[in-house]
C-alpha cells in the first residue's frame, strides 16, 4: 500500500515529521517497507532560463543553448528537442546528476565538437510520463533557479507499508489516518460523503440474476447514471498523486476509480452505457465464455465466476477486472458508476484461476466495508460532476446491504492476562472508541459494537490486540519464562528423526532434494490413486494445482521432465514430506520418494555406463529403510506394486504379507506418456509412518565390537527351481540353515535355458561361513553345505544343479 505524506495529511491533521510518521506507522502494526524522498532525489534539478538558443554548427537537428540557473553562472547545453528556443524556461540538470527516468549519469561531453555541460530534460527523462518529443516547458512565472521538485509538487515523500491480510480497513489512506488518530497522533479530518440529489430517473436498470445457492456472489449492487459528461485528462494533482504510487493516469473517469480505491479502500467501476445493450445484470458466467479485459488480456471463464453482463454478453468480472466492451474513452458521454459487494472467496478463486491481479481484487478478496457502498457512489458522483460535468440520476440498487452488525463481549482485565499490559479500563475504552467501536455497559464486562469496516474483529482477543498495538508493543514488560523442570525433553521426535535421516541418506546417494507443492492437478492425482472429491481444494493458488497430492511422484516426475527439456539427461530427485489419502488425520502419511532418470554414474574409461533400472530404485528404498531402523534382513519382496509402476519391473518391500514399507520400480510408460515425460524413469516410495516403532532404550544399546581373526569360508551352490519361485526364497532358506555360522548369502547368477527344462531356472548363490572360536574342518563345512541343500529343497523344491 503506497501513499504520499500530503495525501495522508488530507485525512489527518498532524504535526508529525516524516521520520516520526514512519516510526509511528511501524509501531501501530503498519510496517513501513520503503520511504522514497523524491525531493532528495531531485534536489539538483532546477528551473533554467534559455538565454539563447542557436543552431549547432555541424548538426541540423541540434541547438546550442545557453542556460541561466539563477546563481550567476551560465551553462552551455547541446539540445536536440524541437521546442528548445530562446526565452523559454525548462528543467535543467547539471553535470554529475543521475537522470531518474533513464538512469543516465550525466557528464560533460563534446557533441559534434561542441562542449555540453548539463541537460534540458523531457517528461520521460524526469520519470513523469512517456512523453519525450520535447523538453518540459515551464510557465513564465517560474522562478529561475527554483527547485523543480518543489515547483512541480514532487517534494512529497512516498511511503509504502505492508498490510497483513486481517487489516483490510487500512487498504485506503483514510483508514490509515483513522489508525494514527486512534493512537493519539493526530485528528481525523476525512469529510462525510455529500449526498448528491438525483435529477432524473435512471434510464438503465440493474438486477441480480444469481442462481439459488450462489446469492452471496454479489449481495448488493448500486449504480448511478450520469449523462452529458466530458471525459478528458484528470486534474494535475490527481495525475501527480497516481504517478507517485506507480499508476499511469489514463482519463478522468478511470483515474477517479483508481483514486477512490487507494483513498477510501473502495473499488469502483464506470460503464459507458451507450455501449450497453439493455440493462446490467449480475450472473454467473457460463463455461467457456470469454472476455477481453481492460488490462489487455483475454480470459476464458467458468460457471463459478461472477460476471457483470448485459444482453449481449460479459461486461466484466465482479471484483476482478472490467471488460473492453463497455470501457470508457474520450468519446464517452453517458456513464453508469458502479459500487458493489462481491464475495471475497469467489473473487480470490476467480483471480487465481485466471492469474489476474488487480488493485480491486486485492481489496475485495480481503473484504470491503459493507456500509460504504452508497457513500462510495456519492463520492464518485461528486467527483465526476466536478471534473467532467453532467447530470446525475437517482441512485439505483439491487439486493441489500448485508447484516454486518455484531458485538463482542469485552473484559478490560483480559488486557493484562493476554497482553501483559496494565492499561486502565478508561484508556482502553477511549482507544476502542477512537477506532470506531461503540462501547456500552459498566463494570467488569462491557459490550463492544464492531464498526462495519473491521471485519477482522470477532472476539475479545482481537480487541486486546488493537489496544496493545496502539498503547505500544514496546510497553509490554519483559518477563522471564519459568522452566518447570531442569530436565529437558528431546527436541527431535523419532518421526522427525526418520525424516532427517531419510534426507541425509538419499543426498549421500547422489540425489538432489526437491521441495514441491502439497497439491497437484486433478488428472495427475487420478493417475496415482487419488483425485477424490473431498480432497479438491476450495481455493487453489492456481487452477493448475487444485487437488491434494496422493503421492509425491507426479510432482517429482514433472520436475524431471522440466530438467530433461532443458538438456539435463541424468536427473535424480527426492522429496520427504506428506501425502494425502483422505481428509482424516490418519490419512496423511510421511513418505520419502525419489525418481531417477538416465545413467547411473559419470562416464569412465574403465567401466561402461548403464541406465538406471528397478534395482537402483530398490537400493534407494532399502538404504532409507536400513538407516530409518527397519529390520531390512526380515523384509520380503513382493511383485505386487501400485498401478503407476511397470508390471514385472517393480515390487514392494514388506514386513510380513500385509505391512508394506516401500514400493519401487520402473514408472509405467502409460503414466509417463500422459505426463508428456520421456522415460524410462525409476522411482520409489518409502512409507515412514509404517515402520515399526523404536525399541526401548535398553535394547538399543549396541553390542561390543567383536573382531574375528579366523578366516571365513565361501561355498557356491546352484539350484534348479521353478521359474516362478523368487530368488529371495532361496537366499532366505540358505540363511536360515545355520544362523550361527552363516553370515551372508548373495545371488551371483541367474540362468534360464532349454537344458534346465521348461519352466525352470538356475539360481547360483554364495554362502559365507564365519567361525568365531576355531577354524572349520572339511567335515564341519560339508555338514553346513548339506543343511543348506536340504533347507533350500524343503523351502523351494529346488535341486542342486549337476
Amino acid at each position: 500500500m503506497k501513499f504520499t505524506v500530503s495525501w495522508l495529511k488530507e485525512h489527518l491533521e498532524t504535526e508529525l515529521t516524516l521520520d516520526e510518521l514512519v516510526e509511528a506507522l511501524t509501531a501501530i502494526g503498519l510496517e513501513v517497507e520503503e520511504v522514497t524522498d523524491r525531493a532528495k532525489a531531485l534536489e539538483a534539478f532546477v528551473v533554467g532560463y534559455v538565454v539563447e538558443a542557436k543552431q549547432h554548427p555541424d548538426a541540423d537537428r541540434l541547438q546550442v543553448c545557453t542556460v541561466d540557473t539563477g546563481d550567476g553562472s551560465k551553462h552551455q547545453v547541446v539540445c536536440g528537442a524541437p521546442n528548445a528556443r530562446t526565452g523559454m524556461k525548462g528543467v535543467f540538470a547539471p553535470v554529475d546528476t543521475t537522470i531518474p527516468g533513464t538512469g543516465l549519469h550525466l557528464t560533460a561531453a563534446k557533441i559534434r565538437g561542441v562542449e555540453s555541460a548539463g541537460m534540458l530534460c523531457s517528461e520521460r527523462e524526469m520519470g513523469l510520463s512517456d512523453e519525450h518529443d520535447g523538453i518540459i516547458e515551464l510557465d513564465d512565472d517560474a522562478v529561475i533557479g527554483e527547485s523543480f521538485a518543489k515547483l512541480a509538487g514532487l517534494d512529497d515523500a512516498i511511503i509504502e507499508i505492508a498490510i497483513t491480510p486481517n487489516r483490510q480497513d487500512c487498504l485506503g489512506v483514510a483508514g490509515i489516518a483513522r489508525d494514527l488518530a486512534a493512537a493519539g497522533l493526530g485528528t481525523v479530518i476525512t469529510p462525510e460523503a455529500e449526498v448528491i440529489p438525483g435529477q432524473f430517473e435512471s434510464p438503465i436498470g440493474i438486477r441480480l440474476n444469481l442462481p439459488e445457492g450462489k446469492e452471496d456472489a454479489c449481495p448488493y449492487f448500486v449504480g448511478r447514471y450520469v449523462r452529458g459528461i466530458k471525459n478528458g485528462p484528470s486534474p494535475q494533482w490527481l495525475q501527480d498523486r497516481l504517478r507517485a504510487i506507480g499508476l499511469r493516469p489514463i482519463s478522468a473517469l478511470v483515474d477517479m476509480t483508481n483514486f477512490f480505491t487507494f483513498d477510501m479502500g473502495r473499488p469502483l467501476h464506470v460503464f459507458d452505457v451507450d455501449k450497453v445493450a439493455g440493462g446490467i445484470q449480475l450472473r454467473m458466467a457460463e463455461d467457456g465464455e470469454k472476455i477481453d479485459g481492460l488490462n489487455d488480456k483475454s480470459y476464458v471463464l467458468d460457471s463459478d465466476m461472477t460476471a457483470v453482463a448485459d444482453d449481449n454478453g460479459i461486461l466484466g468480472l465482479g471484483g476482478v477486472v472490467g471488460g473492453v466492451p463497455s470501457g470508457c474513452t474520450e468519446e464517452t458521454v453517458n456513464v453508469l458508476i458502479e459500487a458493489a459487494l462481491f464475495d471475497p472467496i469467489r473473487t480470490a478463486t476467480t483471480g487465481r484461476k485466471l492469474q489476474c491481479d488487480s488493485d480491486a481484487r486485492y481489496r475485495f478478496e480481503r473484504g470491503i466495508d459493507p456500509a460504504a457502498v452508497v457513500t462510495g457512489i456519492e463520492r464518485a458522483t461528486k467527483f465526476v460532476l466536478d471534473i467532467c460535468g453532467g447530470e446525475a440520476s437517482e441512485v439505483i440498487s439491487a439486493g441489500a446491504e448485508p447484516d454486518w452488525a455484531r458485538s463482542v463481549t469485552f473484559r478490560p482485565a483480559r488486557i493484562k492476562s493476554l497482553a501483559g499490559l496494565d492499561t486502565p479500563a478508561d484508556e482502553s475504552i477511549a482507544i476502542l472508541e477512537r477506532l470506531g467501536f461503540v462501547v456500552s455497559g459498566t463494570g467488569d464486562v462491557l459490550d463492544v459494537a464492531v464498526p462495519s469496516w473491521r471485519s477482522d474483529a470477532h472476539g475479545e482477543a482481537d480487541l486486546v490486540e488493537d489496544i496493545a498495538r496502539l498503547v505500544g508493543y514496546d510497553e509490554i514488560p519483559s518477563v522471564p519464562m519459568i522452566n518447570p523442570s531442569a530436565v529437558t525433553r528431546p527436541a527431535v521426535t523419532p518421526a522427525r528423526q526418520r525424516v532427517m535421516t531419510s534426507k541425509r541418506v538419499l543426498a549421500s546417494r547422489g540425489m538432489n532434494e526437491a521441495v514441491t507443492w502439497s497439491f497437484t492437478r486433478t488428472d495427475l492425482a487420478e493417475l496415482f490413486g487419488g483425485g477424490a472429491t473431498d480432497l479438491k481444494l476450495a481455493n487453489p493458488i492456481s487452477a493448475e494445482i487444485d487437488m491434494m497430492r496422493p503421492s509425491q511422484l507426479p510432482n517429482l516426475i514433472e520436475a524431471v521432465g522440466r530438467n530433461v527439456a532443458r538438456g539435463v539427461a541424468n536427473v535424480a530427485l527426492f522429496e520427504v514430506g506428506p501425502t494425502y489419502g483422505g481428509t482424516r488425520p490418519e490419512d496423511q502419511q510421511t513418505v520419502a520418494s525419489g525418481v531417477r532418470r538416465g545413467q547411473d554414474g559419470q562416464r569412465h574409461w574403465a567401466a561402461a555406463q548403464s541406465d538406471v533400472d528397478v534395482f537402483d530404485a530398490k537400493a534407494d528404498a532399502l538404504a532409507v529403510l536400513g538407516e530409518a531402523g527397519a529390520p531390512v534382513a526380515n523384509l520380503q519382496t513382493f511383485d505386487e506394486a501400485p498401478a503407476w509402476f511397470h508390471p514385472g519391473r517393480s515390487g514392494t518391500l514388506r514386513l510380513g504379507p500385509k505391512t508394506i514399507l516401500a514400493a519401487f520400480g520402473e514408472l509405467h510408460p502409460g503414466v509417463l506418456s500422459a505426463m508428456d515425460v520421456k522415460g524410462p524413469l525409476v522411482g520409489f516410495e518409502v512409507f515412514l509412518d509404517a515402520l515399526p516403532g523404536a525399541k526401548s532404550k535398553a535394547s538399543r544399546n549396541r553390542a561390543p565390537l567383536e573382531l574375528l581373526d579366523l578366516p571365513s569360508v565361501d561355498r557356491d551352490f546352484a539350484f534348479v527351481i521353478d521359474a516362478m519361485v523368487a530368488a529371495q526364497d532361496v537366499v532366505r532358506a540358505a540363511m536360515g540353515s545355520d544362523k550361527k555360522l552363516i553370515v551372508d548369502v548373495s545371488v551371483f547368477d541367474v540362468f534360464e535355458g532349454p537344458s534346465l527344462g521348461e519352466g525352470k531356472k538356475s539360481v547360483a548363490i554364495r554362502v559365507r561361513l564365519q567361525p568365531s572360536d576355531k577354524t572349520l574342518t572339511d567335515t564341519e563345512i560339508d555338514a553346513v553345505a548339506d543343511n543348506v541343500i536340504a533347507k533350500v529343497a524343503k523351502a523351494t523344491g529346488g535341486t542342486l544343479r549337476s
